[in-house]
């Protein structure tokens, strides 16, 4: 049942074809190893080895690339790897590159007249180590060598290394300044004069990032394969500290040939066991569920676990954490992280509100987002009707008390409950939704008032904690009074008969009848606000105007704020990023609103089912195996902003999950 991504000489019959697509793999710490199909580095985040020092976000670029070439004794050269250069060069080893594989980990498959290079990698879980492995067939009637590369900048990531620094070989150790990484091998390391490269990242260049970066070569790692033979050589990069002083004792060769072997089986028998684990019986969200677990790490300042934004830009947001946890962790039935995750948040709890970003050192946490905070009790609510696990239930109600009577009474960025019972948020510059751009002192999606999410979180967190006080012997009236005054307050307020649908948010401004995405949620909630005739029209509004296979428009495109691209410099990316562009995760409730409106008959679930069809081909583009952030809103072809996105993978799996158990 399994899948896998197999991509063919069609897919990069150029370079720019060729660096379209990824691979991600990560560690569990914050670290992670990914280039492009072609084994290139097209954006500044990219890295063979992008090591962790301190879990999740002190991220340190260690190896940037490989460069790989086969000579022969006649002085014959063929390059393997790939790579755009800021003179205008290139390496074309796409051009020798038959088959590009992924299912567990990347595989290369090279063929470059009667010599033949299968190369592999993977990342070992829990540790900062990455290996590779080549295995090199020469069918020629001479001898070869083939040569690896490796190119390292020790830079914190994001970085532009400086040209001054250098980099020294003492035993199986490179180091830089304060810095040094292990490595180990089977091949013939020789030490090289100093070899500098400056990069072009094509894909930094089209979203106005930083368009060039440099990084250094001190090592050459050589493996000699006679006539007709078939050898093999391994590398691994360890950046931990127990690997620097194990290996700095140089140890045998034979070593990475075995600790090779060993990752790598580990990578293919833990995704297995994330497969099982699972036990989705579509092989699409199948695969999801081991793409889901990309994002799950550890967060060192409070020793829990925590939920990675999106790859290669974001760490772990808490409005983020809370929209992907169910799908990441709930419907993938990793429960005990997904307690672990809500403890960490409920310890941080302050004034009834939620972490938005997580402390670093010394650093105080940000709290400014309104719906993290009742998005914590729906979680909460979805892992107790999952694991049915009542003891979690009490132990965090009342932290879930706190926070409603927060709300209800009022705390910081302006977020109170009106006198009709609605949630207000917002003023200034503050922007405490997920719609939270802020350029300077332009906001160009302000929302503040009542917005129309928001106050559906609202109500589905009265309606949880009065059914959770029924569940603790509890006297939950106030909520259930409350609960009913805000569905009354909610469909006289925010319906609009005129365009079947809900208005946005409540601000007395012209965003007030904008058509938005945010008024799915109204619908998808474990409790919705709004169900009937009135659901079925904001399902079909949503679909006629916002709706597309790849994910829903931030804005309908007839209104005069839509933005067709998002591309160029951040302040031209930041006015499109929520007026018009593509998000992938209101997929997921927009799925389960169909699924509801439909009474989840044949022709709903059909309807959703075709839909999810098409997002094999999202998990094709881009990084393999995973969905992306974001695509341009005019026409959503081209995934952009983070390669791999938490909530839009947890979201994807919580509609698969839905479909399963109807």
């Amino acid at each position: 049942m399994g899948m896998k991504w197999i991509y063919g000489r069609q897919d990069y019959q150029t370079l720019e074809r060729a660096q379209e697509n990824c691979y991600l793999m990560t560690n569990a710490l914050g670290g992670f190893s990914s280039l492009t199909a072609a084994g290139s580095a097209a954006r500044n985040d990219h890295a063979f080895l992008m090591a962790c020092t301190h879990a999740p976000n002190n991220r340190v670029n260690m190896v940037h690339r490989l460069s790989e070439k086969i000579t022969d004794r006649d002085g014959g050269t063929w390059t393997l790897s790939s790579q755009e250069f800021a003179d205008g060069t290139k390496e074309e080893g796409y051009r020798l590159l038959w088959k590009f594989c992924y299912e567990d980990y990347p595989v290369w498959t090279y063929c470059a007249d009667g010599v033949e290079v299968v190369k592999e990698a993977a990342l070992r879980h829990g540790e900062n180590t990455v290996v590779a492995r080549y295995r090199v067939r020469n069918a020629r009637r001479s001898g070869i060598q083939l040569r690896v590369t490796p190119f390292f900048q020790f830079m914190p990531k994001g970085e532009d290394m400086p040209p001054g620094k250098t980099f020294v070989r003492s035993g199986n150790m490179i180091k830089s300044e304060e810095m040094s990484l292990a490595f180990l091998t089977d091949g013939v390391v020789k030490d090289i004069p100093e070899i500098s490269e400056t990069y072009r990242y094509a894909y930094d260049v089209c979203d106005g990032r930083r368009e060039t970066g440099l990084s250094k070569a001190c090592i050459q790692i050589g493996l000699d394969v006679e006539a007709g033979e078939e050898k093999e050589l391994c590398l691994v990069f360890c950046a931990d500290e127990a690997c620097r002083a194990q290996w700095g004792k140089a140890p045998k060769n034979t070593e990475a040939a075995r600790l090779a072997k060993t990752v790598i089986e580990e990578t293919v028998r833990r995704r297995r066991m994330l497969e099982e684990k699972a036990g989705f019986r579509d092989r699409t969200a199948s695969f999801l569920a081991k793409s889901a677990d990309q994002f799950i790490a550890r967060r060192e300042s409070t020793k829990g676990s925590t939920i990675l934004a999106g790859f290669p830009f974001f760490e772990d947001w808490g409005r983020d954490t809370m929209i992907a946890l169910p799908g990441v962790c709930i419907a993938t039935h990793r429960y005990e992280e997904a307690e672990s995750i809500l403890r960490t948040f409920a310890q941080y709890e302050k004034k009834g509100l939620m972490p938005n970003l997580f402390p670093e050192g010394k650093s105080e946490p940000m709290y400014n987002t309104a719906d993290a905070a009742l998005l914590f009790i729906n979680c909460v609510w979805l892992l107790q009707c999952s694991a049915e696990k009542i003891s979690f239930l009490e132990e965090m109600f009342p932290v879930m008390e706190r926070i409603v009577a927060a709300y209800e009474k009022g705390t910081d960025f302006s977020i109170h409950m009106d006198s009709d019972g609605l949630i207000c948020a917002g003023s200034g510059l503050d922007q405490v939704t997920w719609m939270d751009v802020r350029a300077g002192e332009i906001l160009p999606t302000p929302r503040h008032g009542k917005p129309v999410e928001i106050n559906a979180y609202w109500y589905n967190a009265l309606e949880i904690m009065s059914r959770a006080c029924r569940m603790l012997g509890k006297d939950g009236e106030k909520y259930e009074s409350l609960s009913r005054k805000v569905k009354k307050s909610f469909e006289e307020k925010f319906w609009m008969e005129e365009r079947h649908c809900l208005k946005d948010v409540l601000s007395g401004t012209a965003a007030d009848t904008q058509i938005r995405c945010n008024q799915i949620w109204a619908l998808s909630m474990p409790f919705p606000v709004l169900e009937g005739e009135k659901a079925r029209q904001v399902v079909d509004t949503v679909e006629e105007k916002l709706y597309t296979p790849y994910g829903l428009r931030t804005l309908a495109p007839d209104d005069p704020e839509f933005h067709s691209v998002y591309t160029g410099s951040m302040l031209n990316r930041d006015l499109a990023y929520h007026q018009g562009t593509v998000w992938v995760f209101p997929l997921g409730a927009f799925y389960i609103a169909c699924l509801r409106a439909g009474g989840y008959d044949e022709r709903s679930l059909r309807k959703v089912k075709e839909g999810l069809d098409a997002l094999e081909g999202a998990m094709r583009e881009g990084c393999a195996g995973q969905l992306p952030e974001i695509y341009d809103g005019g026409n959503p072809t081209v995934s952009k902003g983070c390669f791999a996105q938490a909530w839009s993978v947890g979201e994807v799996l919580r509609v698969y999950r839905e479909i399963e158990k109807a």
